[in-house]
């Protein structure tokens, strides 16, 4: 949970998101060494900064001149703070902010740049943001150790940036938000379903951003979306950490002040968005259907169904067209949804994705199509990494008649 902060920090003095995050690493080294001898400090964070930025000013002064250096960064890290930023009127004081602009420059691929980014400030293992992207381990391994080296050798500033260059990589930064808090709000594997440390990460970087990008509807957007999915979040889980899905979940225990607080959000993205919506506001405008919808009953399937469809023309991804079967199902009923997700079988983004046999055993078990839909949630069951979703597929493949 502190790494992030720990490695936007020490980038400050580094300026080198590789080398800071070998120096987090130290860090949290140090307490599993130290901490079982003298006890846990009364503030773990702090401890873990202070460890990290001592090395980093260790190393920048086994580098560089001594003096010069150690005038420029401070004689004891324990009183100084870190170097201050050139005064500017757009600017945040926000190293978590910084790193997110820093890892998403433009001398980076677009892949690089977010898989990075989760890498940092995420936290995620290479196997996690590949799951995310659906692309094989290797090449995230690759995007992640190319993309620390060119920002290394290309002195890349560790800044936000101001004007035309910030709105240039604003794109990639609510994608990395997005993913995110994807990764903590349904984590892809491991034995805990929710990381709740990723998620209030990911919407304080959402609600930062649109302060400082008032004009922005699809930044509004985001912080729209992430407020409602964590309205969520008390409900998702059960007394023993078990997932609980959408429609059993106990409505009355959704957070009302994230859910205003979505509301809000997605009037501003309304009132600044001079075209069509976006990407995020229509994924917004989707989970406020589920928002107001005091039940799961009277859900506006139809609505979601139409929304998602605008989205597949939007933002076009085999993701996208499963989510709309799923809504088309509720809508329409289970034949129709099964004629999309048919269309998905072939798709190779998929084929390791355990969601697509998840809902198409939902809905050949829908038809009466038991036999087949046990078929499916074996090889769910199979696919899926998060111990928390194997025991859940493996219930619902309890729950199906024996013959």
């Amino acid at each position: 949970m502190e790494s992030p902060r720990i490695i936007a920090g020490v980038t400050r003095i580094v300026r080198d998101v590789g080398i800071a995050e070998e120096l987090a690493q130290d860090a949290l080294v140090a307490a599993l060494e130290q901490w079982p001898r003298d006890g846990v400090p009364g503030n773990p964070g702090a401890w873990l900064m202070t460890t990290a930025r001592r090395r980093a000013v260790d190393l920048v002064r086994r580098r560089e001149n001594y003096a010069r250096k150690l005038q420029e960064i401070g004689r004891s890290l324990d009183t100084t703070a870190p170097p201050e930023e050139p005064a500017d009127p757009e600017d945040i004081d926000d190293d978590l902010l910084r790193l997110v602009f820093t890892t998403c420059h433009p001398v980076l691929s677009a892949e690089a740049r977010i898989a990075l980014t989760l890498r940092l400030l995420g936290g995620l293992t290479t196997a996690e943001i590949a799951r995310a992207f659906l692309v094989p381990e290797p090449t995230i391994a690759q995007r992640v150790v190319r993309a620390k080296r060119t920002l290394a050798t290309r002195n890349v500033a560790f800044e936000v940036p101001y004007g035309a260059e910030r709105e240039a990589r604003l794109a990639d930064v609510l994608d990395v938000i997005y993913l995110v808090f994807n990764e903590g709000y349904a984590a892809t594997a491991g034995d805990d379903w929710l990381r709740p440390g990723l998620c209030e990460d990911a919407l304080r970087l959402a609600r930062v951003l649109s302060g400082l990008m008032p004009k922005e509807p699809e930044v509004h957007a985001l912080a729209s979306l992430l407020e409602f999915q964590a309205s969520r979040t008390a409900t998702r889980t059960g007394p023993t950490g078990e997932p609980v899905l959408l429609e059993d979940q106990n409505r009355r225990r959704w957070n009302r002040m994230l859910i205003a607080r979505g509301i809000q959000a997605l009037a501003r993205a309304d009132a600044t968005r001079t075209g069509a919506p976006g990407p995020y506001a229509l994924q917004a405008a989707i989970a406020a259907c589920h928002a107001h919808a005091h039940t799961y009953e009277e859900t506006d399937w139809a609505s979601i169904a139409t929304l998602y469809g605008l989205l597949a023309v939007r933002a076009p991804s085999p993701v996208v067209e499963l989510n709309r079967a799923v809504a088309v199902s509720r809508a329409e009923g289970p034949r129709p949804a099964l004629e999309i997700i048919d269309a998905l079988t072939d798709e190779p983004a998929l084929r390791d994705y355990h969601l697509l046999p998840s809902v198409r055993g939902d809905l050949l078990a829908r038809l009466g199509r038991t036999a087949e839909a046990r078929t499916e949630f074996e090889r769910a069951a199979g696919l899926a990494r998060n111990a928390r979703e194997r025991e859940l597929l493996a219930a619902r493949l309890r729950s199906l008649p024996t013959r």
